[in-house]
Formats: C-alpha cells, structure tokens, sequence
C-alpha cells in the first residue's frame, strides 16, 4: 500500500486576469496615470499556515515629464477590506523618458492574519481569502501626483492538500480497486489544515506513459474523505483532483501507480 500526498504551498497555480482595471476611485494633479497592473505574474496569491508570502505588483506609470516614484501601495480584500499584508518596498525601470515599469514587493504572513483580525466582531481570518484590490500613489517629475484605488484585482487562496490511495496493490484483472483520498485546506485562524467538506473531486486514471482522464467524482465527507470504487481492467495510475473554488486553491495528488495481473 502506497500514500501519495501533494501540497501546492504559496506558488500559485491558478492564473487571474489582472491587467488594466479602471481605477473605481481616483484623485491628484496632473497627466500621470498607471496603465497597467499585474500581480504576481497573473497568478492567484496562495497562503498557507507556516511560510510567508511574497508577491509582485507590477505597474506600467506614465507622465510626460517621467515617473519620479511609487509612494505607497496597498493590498486588501475587495469585499470586507481585511487583509493584512505588508509593503516592502518598490523598485523602478525607466523604459522610456515618460514610462516607468514598478515593481512592489508585498508579503503576507499568515501567522499575522488571525492577530490582525483579533477584537474584530464577527470577523473570522479566513475571510481575507477571496478577490483583493490593489490601491497605488505615484508621483512625476513635475510635481504630478495620482492616488488610484483599484488598479487591479486578484485572487487570495488558502492553500490545500490532497491525498491518494489506491488499494489493493497489486489487483486482479477484473477485480475491485478502492481508491481513497483526504482533502484538506489551511485554516489562518489556528494555523492549522482542516478538512474541506462538501466539495466535488475527480478521479483520475492514465495508463503507463498515457495522460489522466477523469473516471468518475466524489464528494468529500465531514471529515474531508473521499472514497471510489473502479473495476481493475489494465496497470495504471490513479489521482484525485479538485479544480479549486474562490477562495481555496486547486490541487492535484501525486498518481498511485497500482500493477493489474
């Protein structure tokens, strides 16, 4: 018997559109404006209950006299304005006498979510997760100034595991193979992976040197558990997967390789 496990930690694997969004308020002086925003690299940010997180904001600023600097950015959830996360510091490249392209550089620790959100009422630390906003002042050379909010939008997950075991190894052709699995996701509050229950998962098969296809789905339980039945037919491997919601990532288990004789 074999137990296979992947953990999909703060890299990110699901892509956001992040580019040009109008800004839903605005004020300052002058032509300065941001034309664009990317977040890190068009990926969802995801967190999970130990490592800290760092993310790029990327911003295309334009004046017709050049960009003389980025003073603040800001990051938080769209919805509740929750989020706390840390401005590190912002670096520029002229591309061109009236363009700059900035880069922030924003953290989130997640051992900070739940003292953040402490004395709040009804508040819970993982309702950061979810759509964040992205809010910028830049300034020009002449004086012109832009405090934007809303540059961008994109993703905050909780990060998750996936587990897959496939039994009995090795089986008779023909016979039952039960492959059962775990689905769990961070918890920001106690900093700990907690069951995701009610949640739809595929199973997964691809034959040596094939690629998966989804055989059939199931439901996680209470406890985050899932459980299938497939008849045994040829030597393969078998995985589960779940495609991720809004506020939790997508996640794949490693395959279990189980021999038909």
């Amino acid at each position: 018997m074999h137990r296979r496990i992947a953990v999909l930690a703060a890299a990110g694997a699901v892509g956001v559109t992040v580019a040009v969004t109008p800004a839903a308020h605005a004020e300052g002086r002058g032509d300065i404006r941001i034309t664009r925003t990317v977040v890190n690299d068009g990926e969802s940010v995801i967190v999970g209950i130990k490592n800290i997180k760092r993310f790029p904001v990327t911003m295309t600023i334009k004046d017709d006299s050049g960009v003389k600097k980025v003073d603040h950015v800001s990051a938080f959830n769209a919805k509740n304005a929750h989020g706390p996360v840390s401005h590190l510091g912002t670096t520029c490249r002229k591309s061109s006498a009236t363009t700059s392209v900035c880069t922030a550089t924003m953290e989130i620790d997640p051992a900070w979510i739940d003292p953040y959100g402490s004395g709040n009422r009804g508040w819970n630390a993982n309702d950061v997760a979810g759509e964040w906003q992205v809010n910028a002042t830049v300034r020009a050379n002449d004086g012109d100034y832009w405090i934007s909010d809303r540059i961008a939008l994109f993703k905050v997950k909780r990060a998750a595991t996936l587990t897959t075991d496939a039994t009995p190894e090795p089986v008779r052709k023909g016979g039952t193979l039960t492959v059962t699995g775990k689905l769990s996701r961070a918890n920001w509050t106690d900093l700990k992976y907690h069951a995701y229950t009610k949640q739809v998962v595929k199973l997964q098969y691809k034959k040596p040197g094939g690629r998966y296809s989804t055989v059939k789905t199931a439901t996680t339980d209470s406890r985050g558990h899932l459980r299938a039945t497939v008849r045994a037919t040829a030597s393969g491997s078998w995985r589960w997967a779940f495609l991720g919601t809004a506020t939790t990532m997508k996640v794949v288990s490693t395959g279990d390789a189980v021999t038909v004789k």
